[in-house]
């Protein structure tokens, strides 16, 4: 399986800094070390066109964005300091999904080490997501008439809030989410289907689902 990864995924945070920046390459290391991802399949993505990130944001933010003109009160609800290094590593994310998605239409299944930034609203990032990667990988795909419809799954501890917000009137991407019940983010708009899960859902709770 093909997968997209970047070195520049990963950016240097404040010390202390809760967001666990290391994990996309060691995620490769992993798949390489257990024989699931040879060097050879890796795609190096390069940094999405603003004209496609548009089609899933509004203008306004991707101007604050482009510019380092969010308010304190955007970096707050982000999670991330802004810098130029913020943009170009979201711009990369965007492009591996967007790599992966042509690839998995020639191959089947294909993969991006990094994304799936489900809490990027159209309007504002939060929840360190800055650009909805998933959102803006069906657009393309549906403005270039290589699919109509498509499904989310999401099966992240946490609520799929954004995916929701991006497709809430739109019957073309069916949104499935199956998360924790009590965590962030607190408001949870509805997808079409969610699945809220109980603390300390166990392993065979889970698959019984």
């Amino acid at each position: 399986m093909r997968c997209a990864y970047h070195v520049d995924y990963e950016i240097p945070l404040p010390e202390g800094h809760p967001f666990p920046m290391r994990k996309f390459s060691a995620l490769r290391r992993i798949l390489e070390d257990e024989a699931i991802l040879r060097e050879d399949e890796i795609m190096s993505p390069e940094e999405a066109p603003w004209a496609e990130i548009g089609l899933a944001h509004h203008d306004d933010y991707l101007e604050r964005l482009r510019t380092g003109g969010l308010g304190r009160g955007e970096e707050r609800r982000l999670g991330l300091p802004w810098s130029p290094a913020l943009v170009r590593r979201s711009r990369l994310a965007v492009g591996g999904t967007m790599l992966a998605a042509w690839q998995s239409l020639e191959d089947g299944v294909s993969g991006n080490l990094a994304g799936g930034t489900h809490h990027a609203c159209p309007d504002h990032g939060e929840g360190f997501c800055v650009l909805n990667d998933v959102a803006i990988a069906i657009r393309v795909l549906q403005r270039e008439e290589e699919i109509r419809r498509a499904l989310i799954i999401d099966l992240d501890v946490h609520q799929g809030n954004a995916n929701a917000l991006c497709f809430a009137d739109d019957d073309s991407v069916f949104t499935f989410s199956m998360h924790g019940a009590r965590n962030f983010p607190m408001r949870k708009p509805p997808s079409d289907l969610d699945i809220p899960l109980p603390d300390h859902c166990g392993d065979l709770e889970y698959l019984a689902l």
